[in-house]
């Protein structure tokens, strides 16, 4: 635990600033993670690429913690891209790794997931998502390694620090967002994001469906996520929203699935 609640630190790293009031947005191509100072200690939503480590450690740093005083990561699904430095955590400081239960064996395995379409073929009928992939995978995202995680995350049931998770299926079978009511933030992953890797498209939008599992599912949840109301939504890939979510919402469904 910090013991001091950090914020107006602005840009911390290269690859971390703070997006609400002591929430740090760590990125690493395109793909990001949140340090959450909270009552209850230091919480990572998410734990993005294996070489955002170094951001990770900048993050904790500002807070003048380091990576065993985390009390928690918190995943809002499986994919390799979300658990880049969970099995790092877990092995050398013992940070307990939850999840939602459908998503426990994504997180072992966090390859093997349900898709729509082909990943190979995708980047040639989308070439405007060919660099931000090629980023990714300098990143580390041909190499993450899964882990075991708790499969205690359940819809409605508060976490440490005040996170309120709600069900988002459709990207995962498994997937959760996170409302901090609060601070008026609402932690998306991959069920609403404003960058897409996979198209290079940059706006609110669902994921491509060459890494969703069910793309009418996922859409469907949308409206779920609009009635928590919050004014900023920080997702798994790309920029901070601050317009709100319903807005937000309203723009990803418009655009529907590609």
């Amino acid at each position: 635990m910090s013991g001091t609640r950090t914020s107006r630190l602005g840009r911390i790293d290269d690859g971390v600033r703070e997006v609400a009031d002591g929430v740090l947005m760590i990125t690493r191509a395109a793909t990001n993670s949140y340090l959450v100072d909270t009552d209850d200690g230091l919480i990572l939503i998410d734990a993005g690429l294996p070489r955002s480590w170094s951001y990770l450690i900048a993050a904790l740093s500002a807070h003048r913690c380091a990576p065993d005083d985390l009390v928690s990561v918190v995943l809002t699904h499986g994919h390799f891209d979300h658990v880049g430095t969970a099995e790092r955590l877990q092995r050398d400081h013992h940070v307990p790794i939850h999840v939602h239960e459908a998503d426990r064996p994504l997180v072992r395995h966090p390859y093997r997931y349900d898709r729509e379409a082909s990943r190979a073929l995708y980047p040639l009928r989308h070439p405007g998502g060919i660099p931000a992939l090629a980023r990714m995978a300098r990143s580390g995202a041909l190499a993450v390694r899964g882990t075991e995680a708790l499969g205690d995350v359940v819809a409605g049931v508060p976490l440490l620090g005040g996170l309120v998770p709600i069900a988002t299926p459709g990207h995962t079978s498994g997937h959760m967002a996170f409302h901090l009511p609060d601070r008026d933030v609402l932690f998306t992953g991959d069920a609403l994001v404003t960058f897409d890797p996979y198209t290079g498209r940059a706006m609110p939008q669902i994921v491509a469906r060459a890494a969703t599992a069910d793309s009418a599912a996922a859409l469907a949840v949308l409206p779920v996520l609009a009635t928590t109301r919050a004014a900023t939504l920080l997702p798994g890939h790309g920029d901070a929203w601050t317009d709100g979510v319903e807005n937000a919402v309203v723009l990803a469904r418009a655009t529907g699935a590609h």
